[in-house]
């Protein structure tokens, strides 16, 4: 994702979308995605705690909820925010943890809590971006991945606008996805790339320990829903995170 603003970003969206306040309220749900917005993550907030926050931002996080919501009820899960340190009882009934550009690190035990949740059989879908949002310094998301042979690395050396899927594990088909300068992902199977080469992968799958798995992504704009980019209008977001979503809680 480009190095903009984020008042850039959110000005980036007018669309006009009937909002759920909580997607909490997804019911009855055979799942449960669980989402990280307690490690000063940039983007994603709970809805119902935007004390301030601008207008626009909170409009941001409305659309992006709702567009979550039906991403989820299309797999039948609801979600529901953890706020604080990640637990071992937090991820009790956890289906699937979502982790998206944080800046801040993980304690020890956090660590250690969520790569046994993966192990366990839990997983995880991981965005982070460029270092104009969070660097690999400010987070220690590889100590995350690492005992799972997942990396994030530099920045992308394409830095051009347009992404696709492959047809893989992932997805079935080729997803047309938003993308504009990424940080590179190693281990998995490469299935996301940009769209003048397959020789940087900023998206990648990976079946671990008991049934565990894990997505990695290293753009996060097909993840913010941002369907319309530099004159694109029909990025396949919604697509893309339901196909995502469906593979991680199958």
């Amino acid at each position: 994702m480009k190095p903009i603003t984020l008042l850039t970003l959110v000005f980036s969206f007018s669309i006009p979308v009937a909002v759920c306040a909580n997607a909490q309220t997804l019911t009855p749900a055979k799942s449960r995605i669980c989402m990280d917005v307690g490690h000063e993550q940039k983007f994603w907030r709970d809805p119902a705690d935007t004390a301030g926050m601008d207008v626009k931002a909170i409009e941001r996080v409305k659309y992006m909820t709702a567009e979550f919501a039906k991403s989820a009820a299309a797999v039948n899960a609801s979600l529901s925010y953890l706020k604080k340190e990640v637990t071992s009882k937090d991820l009790e009934g956890c289906d699937l943890l979502f982790i998206h550009i944080l800046s801040a690190k993980y304690t020890p035990g956090e660590v250690s809590a969520m790569s046994n949740y993966i192990t366990g059989g839990g997983s995880l879908f991981l965005v982070m971006d460029q270092d104009m949002w969070s660097t690999l310094e400010q987070t220690n998301v590889n100590e995350l991945i690492r005992p799972f042979g997942m990396q994030f690395g530099a920045e992308s050396a394409d830095s051009l606008a347009g992404g696709h899927t492959e047809a893989g594990p992932v997805t079935d088909k080729r997803l047309k996805i938003s993308y504009h300068g990424a940080r590179t992902v190693t281990g998995g199977t490469p299935f996301c790339f940009n769209d003048r080469s397959d020789a940087y992968p900023f998206g990648a799958f990976k079946e671990v320990g008991n049934g565990g798995k894990i997505v990695m992504m290293g753009d996060g704009m097909v993840s913010l829903y941002m369907t319309s980019w530099e004159g694109v209008q029909d990025y396949q977001c919604q697509e893309f995170m339901q196909d995502v979503f469906r593979r991680l809680l199958k």
